[in-house]
């Protein structure tokens, strides 16, 4: 849902640029070309053969790019049609230019109201890279045709546009915080809903207090430390991970807290907690693009696990960690079954799963950061939340 929105919103904002870009491109050239021609700013009179050649050449390529921006639209390739547009602009009136002035006696006017629309409403993409690209692009179209026309002149349009790139970062960074305050908001409030559902389960069944925070901060601490992920790529992950366990609210209690052993048909129900899970969280943005998580955090790496015995690399890589992190914290904490195992235990059997119920490499990764765990749990046990503010004294290690 997160991308179909993201992608329709590219959409709008490309066919909107289509659309002022082409209609002030023709009206201006229209007027320019065919309208005013007898003001003192131009004299096509001595523009060379060669020249008026190549502006079939480039209202040629400026109109083809029409129906291939259509095509991409179409194909949900929305992203190229803008650097498409404006790489076509920038050659053919770069080319033109320099046509038109070379060994000219003119003094450089050339210039057109089309660059001023497409610098100022390059931020409609919220894109910092395509309005770096058309401001350096633009600047550097009058460099190079004052270099081949010997023409100073063009001081002044570069003066212009580099105003006009100033205008649209400050446009640019205004959209970018706002939605950056606008993201904040959300998050703060989606950890507050998740925390109030992770604090319900937790009523359901009190054995699991602190269960879901303490592998949510293991697993954090694991993905961090493979080096493939930026803090920032992880805040989803670990909302998910907060809810992984989310599909024990359809189990009933006295499967869920039966101190005894379980029979093959309890077993099977427990074993229905993924995918309850995973269908519960589906529909919510952020979270969902995190599903794999939640459903396959109890696959195994030798593909005895469930819910569909996937095994080695075809468990979704942050659902491994997933599975570290939860089994790690499952024998380290008491249960209606059992007491909690120390922490030596714990690990020795984490080691023992290396290759058959773990992820080799990570569980490699887990004897290095293993230090890093034993300090999480007496953070946690001190009612501190490793991603600020405090917790409930009652969310202890065991």
């Amino acid at each position: 849902m997160k991308k179909t929105s993201l992608l329709q919103e590219e959409k709008r904002s490309t066919i909107l640029f289509l659309f002022l870009f082409y209609t002030v491109f023709y009206i201006y050239d229209i007027f320019y070309y065919k309208l005013f021609p007898t003001f003192p700013w131009l004299d096509v009179g001595t523009a060379s053969t060669i020249w008026y050649e190549f502006m079939y050449v480039k209202y040629g390529v400026i109109t083809g790019i029409i129906p291939l921006s259509i095509y991409l639209i179409k194909k949900n390739k929305i992203e190229y049609v803008k650097y498409i547009v404006f790489f076509g602009y920038f050659s053919t009136n770069l080319i033109s230019d320099i046509f038109y002035y070379k060994d000219s006696a003119l003094v450089y006017t050339s210039g057109n109201l089309v660059e001023i629309i497409i610098i100022l409403f390059s931020p409609i993409f919220v894109n910092k890279k395509f309005t770096y690209f058309v401001s350096y692009g633009l600047i550097l179209k009058y460099i190079l045709v004052g270099i081949f026309t010997q023409e100073p002149v063009v001081i002044f349009p570069i003066i212009i546009m580099m105003v006009c790139s100033f205008i649209a970062f400050l446009l640019l960074y205004r959209i970018l915080n706002y939605i950056k305050a606008l993201k904040y908001s959300y998050d703060e409030q989606l950890e507050g809903i998740v925390k109030g559902v992770i604090a319900t389960l937790e009523l359901k069944d009190p054995y699991t207090r602190g269960h879901s925070e303490r592998v949510a901060a293991y697993a954090m601490s694991m993905a961090e430390s493979t080096g493939k992920f930026k803090p920032s790529e992880l805040n989803y992950f670990y909302y998910a991970c907060l809810l992984h366990d989310i599909g024990k609210v359809n189990i009933p209690d006295s499967i869920l807290t039966k101190s005894g052993g379980l029979t093959d048909e309890e077993y099977a129900i427990i074993k229905t907690h993924p995918v309850v899970g995973a269908e519960a969280i589906r529909d919510v943005e952020g979270i969902a693009d995190n599903i794999d998580v939640i459903y396959h955090h109890h696959e195994r790496w030798d593909g005895k696990g469930y819910p569909d015995g996937l095994a080695g690399e075809d468990i979704p890589f942050l659902a491994r960690i997933t599975a570290v992190a939860d089994a790690f914290d499952a024998m380290t904490s008491s249960r209606s079954y059992r007491p909690a195992l120390p922490f030596e235990v714990a690990y020795e059997r984490i080691v023992d799963g290396q290759g058959s119920q773990f992820d080799p490499q990570l569980t490699e990764l887990f004897k290095q950061i293993y230090p890093d765990w034993l300090q999480i749990s007496k953070t946690y046990s001190k009612g501190v939340d490793l991603r600020g503010g405090k917790k409930s004294e009652n969310s202890q290690t065991k």
